[in-house]
């Protein structure tokens, strides 16, 4: 966690005898590297503490009202309304390990293991997810999760979805809610890649997902362990955004002040602090010799 997300994370965190910064730390290490919770290194607490808070917040649903409260803000961050009124939807479907646990068969993709149901805003951010087993059919999947939508969806209007989403499913959704499915279809006669116009978004976020080896397989036992991680990982993700608009200085300011030389390190780098350092202390940057 850098500075900027502890500082917002840390009113919403209770007091223990841990630290829970560290902690936090912890469970994006396992996230991201996707080790064993025994496997954490020592300079983290103890696995078991890790683990006790991961459970607790997971199965209470308290990272998933962090990631609402985290993604509500960004929007109107970004000049939006907290309550998106367009959506898409689309599945994913990945292996499982050799756990126990459900699982089931897609055999549209040749795989084995749990598919991930998942509705986002045209930001990319998640709204809500499902898990079920590989063999559910994308339209069965997406009746589980509409059925079941948060109250961040009141305001939606419409929802783009692929050709999977096709048959009685267009009707139920018309004659049960406000908002419709619109399909976006794939050009005829091409094999190569086509990016779909709007739908795009949710494909970058499954992208996104897959850069944390947890994600890469179902791990799990339970698939409401599956949906917490999902939401763990959108919630880092929002998290270095918000840090990063706080700590951030504009390309356009760092073009003013210093040139385009700067302003191409904080670019490159990511990281607006070092971009900071560099400016304070009035040097020019070399690159190093790789």
């Amino acid at each position: 966690l850098s500075e900027g997300a502890w500082r917002y994370l840390k009113p919403h965190l209770p007091e223990s005898t841990v630290s829970m910064r560290q902690v936090i730390n912890a469970i994006f290490y396992v996230l991201k590297t996707g080790c064993q919770w025994r496997q954490l290194p020592r300079e983290f607490p103890p696995w078991s503490a890790v683990y006790y808070y991961f459970y607790k917040w997971s199965h209470d649903g308290a990272w998933k009202n962090l990631h609402d409260l985290l993604r509500s803000r960004l929007r109107e961050k970004k000049g939006r309304h907290k309550h998106p009124t367009a959506g898409c939807l689309d599945s994913q479907s990945v292996k499982c390990a050799a756990i126990p646990g459900v699982r089931g068969y897609d055999a549209g993709k040749n795989i084995n293991g749990r598919k991930r149901h998942i509705l986002v805003d045209t930001m990319g951010l998640l709204l809500t997810v499902f898990v079920t087993i590989a063999s559910v059919q994308d339209r069965d999947g997406a009746r589980s999760l509409l059925g079941n939508l948060p109250g961040c969806c009141k305001k939606l209007r419409k929802i783009r979805v692929d050709g999977g989403y096709t048959g009685q499913l267009l009707e139920w959704v018309v004659a049960r809610f406000k908002f419709s499915l619109a399909m976006v279809p794939r050009p005829k006669q091409t094999r190569k890649f086509v990016l779909l116009p709007r739908r795009w978004v949710v494909e970058r976020t499954f992208s996104w997902l897959n850069n944390c080896r947890r994600l890469s397989k179902s791990y799990e036992r339970l698939t409401r362990t599956d949906e917490a991680w999902v939401y763990i990982s959108m919630s880092r993700i929002m998290l270095n955004r918000r840090a990063q608009n706080k700590i951030g200085i504009s390309k356009q300011l760092l073009k003013e002040r210093r040139g385009e030389n700067i302003s191409a390190v904080a670019v490159a780098n990511k990281n607006a602090r070092t971009a900071w350092a560099i400016l304070s202390k009035r040097r020019s940057y070399v690159p190093v010799p790789t």
